[in-house]
């Protein structure tokens, strides 16, 4: 992933997939120069970009609208003089854009893409998860599933989660406790698990709820991914809540809970 120009009104980045199924691509910039140009999540997203495949996506700037994505080897064209560009380094790759750089990627395969609207995902439910709360080092996250087919979803029990790190690799030596009283109590996650069923258009919801506690005892924990899974038959979706566990080495998950309204 690397910036390619940076305009007036947009930025242009360029994003790569090495791996070998389609991915969606998160790319948050930051603004390093005295003129603050950045909104507070700025942030460009590339759908299902194809194994081996290049594409360039725009990101705005002062509020104006970016320009349309362009195919790569497109010119670009900014509105306004200002401009820069990269230049060739010392071992002839482009140079990073001053003032604008890339401080975080994160890629969920497209199959396992959360979903809020759009199409109905193929196995009729859609999962995704909030931006969640975080106060005095605790951390709440909201996992939401939607019944969005023509069938009736019968929830029991608890989400099954993984936590994966930046690598995509799943995290060994983490607690996934069920329910949250042992993080923190009045979390919403404290909740018995229940069977009931959700007809079509039906909701429901789950608690993610961990402490971001440093004790310096060992490195901290970070898991940006967790794979969740809704029921033990249904299709993997990956949420990206961006756990940071400390050195706690434990989270909470809560049981499904129909959305009562």
């Amino acid at each position: 992933m690397r910036v390619l120009a940076v305009g007036a009104d947009c930025l242009e980045y360029e994003v790569t997939n090495p791996g070998t199924e389609a991915v969606d691509v998160a790319v948050s910039f930051g603004w390093s120069g005295t003129e603050a140009r950045l909104s507070s999540n700025a942030t460009g997203t590339r759908t299902a970009v194809a194994p081996g495949a290049t594409v360039r996506g725009t990101f705005p700037l002062n509020g104006r609208p970016a320009p349309p994505d362009l195919p790569v080897g497109a010119e670009p064209t900014f509105s306004g003089a200002a401009r820069s560009t990269p230049s060739p380094g010392p071992s002839g790759a482009a140079a990073p854009v001053p003032k604008v750089r890339i401080t975080r990627v994160r890629s969920v395969p497209t199959a396992e893409a959360p979903s809020t609207g759009g199409a109905c995902p193929a196995a009729g439910i859609r999962v995704y998860a909030d931006r969640g709360d975080a106060a005095m080092g605790l951390r709440v996250v909201g996992l939401h599933l939607e019944n969005c087919g023509t069938k009736d979803v019968t929830l029991n029990g608890y989400p099954q989660t993984q936590l994966l790190d930046e690598a995509h690799t799943p995290l060994d030596g983490v607690q996934v406790l069920k329910g949250g009283a042992a993080i923190a109590t009045s979390t919403g996650a404290d909740a018995p698990p229940r069977r009931f069923t959700l007809a079509p258009g039906g909701k429901a919801h789950a608690t993610l709820v961990w402490r971001n506690t440093d004790d310096a005892s060992s490195a901290p924990v970070n898991a940006p991914y967790v794979r969740v899974r809704a029921t033990p038959d249904a299709a993997p979706v990956t949420v990206t809540p961006e756990l940071d566990l400390g050195t706690t080495g434990r989270i909470g998950v809560g049981a499904w809970q129909p959305d009562e309204s």
